[in-house]
């Protein structure tokens, strides 16, 4: 995949002055395209109509406007589908990745609550014609919280159990993906790197093909360890791998950390639901990279018949069952916020109790956010 070129500063800017309400009574224009500002007092969301891409998340107070999201992939869900399709399902008609992000998805409702703390909740509904499918999407902020909520559901219109493919292809980009500077931490174990004939030869690799590791050093070509968390210092360089997130955990997390900017951004999802994260690493030179933390029912996004076939990694299914005539769901969170001084390193994040706990053990410190909805 080709990364596309972040917005300008000053466009973040005037974003942001329209998302002086909690969602914008209409769409603004974002690279042509039409985008949802939903927002609280601490954060800003902007989500395409088209494909329910989510391509902006802002600090409200940050005065340099710094999009955590990669500007042009954002973060788009792949339902029913991760990866590319086969020769019959191209002819037919199906896209990559599923339907979902290439759909209009229509705003069932948004609504702002008072009543307590506030809330705002805005409801889509994408049809997915080919997989004879039905996604819908909810999506909350409540005031004072940097942390945006996210339940979906998937239902299927047929009267006959199959199995789905589904993933959240979350993107980060620059300026937020700075090369030796941001730091990918997840709850994970064991993994994988990706064989490199299913990859692009472009930008080259730096990791063995196909090969198991524990999580985060995994095998260089010439046999060294690399440790991945860190974005690299030389460039180009292409790389995928897979890991299994933690058996022993009911959530888990991803996160991604500008030691240099101070800016953390997470995701805390349920582990049943989202066993595997992908860490996709595209970094062509200087400009235009990309890293995604693609956390899924697979491993790889690879075509659908080459998931089921393969069936389990590292016993661990490769698919997620969708009965007949009814509805699977999920649920995950997002979580945006300057960290202090000292903070350096993710060890762990931990939602309890209306909190959100992120961990330095080094250092000591802890950054704490109010999390007021349980996963």
């Amino acid at each position: 995949m080709k990364a596309l070129a972040s917005t300008p500063a000053r466009t973040l800017v005037i974003l942001l002055a329209c998302a002086i309400s909690a969602l914008a009574q209409d769409p603004v224009l974002l690279d042509g395209t039409p985008v949802l500002m939903i927002s609280n007092d601490k954060l800003t969301l902007g989500v395409r109509t088209e494909g329910g891409a989510m391509v902006r998340m802002l600090l409200n107070h940050d005065p340099a406007g710094v999009n955590a999201l990669h500007a042009g992939f954002g973060h788009f869900v792949c339902v029913d589908g991760f990866g590319p399709v086969s020769p019959e399902e191209r002819t037919a008609g199906l896209p990559g990745h599923g339907e979902a992000h290439r759909v209009t998805w229509n705003v069932v409702s948004s609504e702002r609550t008072t009543r307590g703390t506030g809330t705002t909740t805005v409801s889509f509904s994408a049809t997915l014609p080919m997989v004879q499918e039905v996604f819908r999407r909810t999506i909350r902020l409540v005031d004072g919280e940097n942390v945006v909520y996210v339940e979906s559901e998937l239902e299927s219109l047929l009267g006959f159990d199959r199995p789905i493919n589904w993933a959240e292809h979350a993107t980060i980009g620059s300026p937020f993906l700075e090369l030796g500077k941001t730091i990918v931490e997840m709850s994970a174990t064991r993994a994988m790197t990706r064989p490199h004939q299913s990859q692009s030869a472009a930008p080259p690799h730096r990791l063995a093909s196909f090969r198991a590791f524990t999580w985060p050093m995994a095998p260089g070509l010439n046999g060294e360890l690399i440790d991945v968390r860190a974005t690299p210092t030389q460039v180009p360089i292409g790389d995928h791998t897979a890991s299994l997130m933690d058996p022993a955990r009911r959530l888990v997390f991803v996160t991604a950390f500008n030691v240099s900017k101070h800016l953390l951004l997470g995701y805390v999802f349920r582990r049943e639901e989202y066993p595997w994260t992908q860490s996709w690493e595209s970094y062509p030179g200087d400009e235009g990279i990309a890293r995604g933390l693609e956390f899924g029912t697979q491993p790889f996004d690879v075509p659908r018949r080459e998931v089921i076939q393969t069936n389990s990694m590292f016993d661990t299914a490769t698919y997620r069952w969708l009965p007949a005539k009814s509805r699977i769901g999920s649920a995950f969170l997002i979580f945006y916020t300057r960290t202090p001084d000292g903070f350096g390193k993710v060890d762990d994040v931990v939602l309890d109790s209306g909190r959100l706990t992120v961990e330095d053990r080094r250092s000591g410190i802890k950054v704490v956010l109010a999390a007021s909805r349980p996963l």
